[in-house]
C-alpha cells in the first residue's frame, strides 16, 4: 500500500511586523535607484585589535569595531549620510547610525544610535547592545527605528561573502558587511600571506550619489580598515 502523502503547505498570514518588513522592502526596491559596490579587504589589523582591547578589559565585537571606521570614513563622505525626501536630499552633521538586527520569527528591524560619532567605541557598544535588547521585547520608539542616516548589516557569522542589501529607506546608503575568512592575499612588497579578509558591499541611492564617490567611500573604508 502505498502511503499519503501530504503536499498541503503550511499557511503563514503575511501580517504584523512581517508584512511591515516586506512592505518596506517592497517600497524601498520600488523609489529608490539602488545600485551596489562590491569589495574585500583585510581585517587582519581589526581582528588583532580586537584581541588586545580584551587582553586590556574591553569587550568590544568587531561589528563594534566595523561601526567604528564606518563613522570615521562617513565624516570624510558626507554625502552617503543623509536621507532623501521628497525632492530634496538631506545631508546631516551628525551621524545617526542605524544597525540592522535579526530577530527570532524571521523579523529583521534596524534600530538607530543616535549621534553616534559623538560617543566613544565602549559608549556605542553599549548603546548597541541596549537597542538589541529592547528590540527583543518589543520597546524599541518610531524615531529609534525611522531616524537613521546610514545602515549596516552585518552577515559576517555566515557563509555569504557579499550580498545586495536594500537601502533603509529613506536613507541614502547601506554597507553590507559579509564572511570574514583565511585566504591567500598579496600583500604591499608582492609576498602572499594568509589573512583574514571581508567581505563588504555597499548598496546607495543613484539619485543622491553617484558611483565615483560612492566608490570611493568604499576604497578609504577598506583602506582604513586594514590601517585599523
Amino acid at each position: 500500500m502505498t502511503a499519503s502523502v501530504n503536499i498541503e503547505p503550511e499557511i503563514i498570514p503575511l501580517r504584523g511586523v512581517r508584512a511591515m518588513i516586506a512592505n518596506n522592502m517592497r517600497k524601498s526596491l520600488d523609489e529608490a535607484a539602488q545600485l551596489t559596490h562590491h569589495a574585500e579587504c583585510d581585517a587582519t589589523a581589526l581582528f588583532d585589535k580586537k584581541a588586545k582591547l580584551a587582553e586590556s578589559g574591553i569587550k568590544i565585537s568587531v561589528e563594534d569595531l566595523i561601526a567604528d571606521v564606518v563613522i570615521n570614513t562617513l565624516k570624510q563622505h558626507p554625502d552617503l549620510n543623509g536621507r532623501v525626501e521628497p525632492k530634496e536630499i538631506h545631508l546631516y552633521s551628525n551621524i545617526h547610525l542605524s544597525m540592522a538586527m535579526a530577530l527570532p520569527g524571521n523579523l529583521l528591524v534596524a534600530p538607530t544610535i543616535f549621534n553616534a560619532d559623538k560617543m566613544d567605541i565602549e559608549t556605542r557598544a553599549n548603546a548597541r547592545k541596549d537597542l538589541a535588547q529592547r528590540a527583543k521585547i518589543n520597546k524599541l520608539t518610531v524615531p529609534e527605528m525611522t531616524g537613521g542616516t546610514f545602515t549596516i548589516s552585518n552577515l559576517g557569522l555566515s557563509r555569504v561573502s557579499h550580498f545586495t542589501p536594500i537601502i533603509n529607506i529613506p536613507q541614502i546608503a547601506i554597507l553590507g558587511v559579509g564572511q570574514t575568512k583565511d585566504k591567500p592575499w598579496v600583500m604591499a612588497d608582492k609576498s602572499i600571506a594568509i589573512r583574514k579578509i571581508m567581505g563588504l558591499s555597499l548598496t546607495f541611492d543613484h539619485r543622491a550619489v553617484d558611483g565615483a564617490p560612492a566608490g570611493a567611500f568604499l576604497t578609504d573604508l577598506c583602506n582604513a580598515i586594514e590601517q585599523s
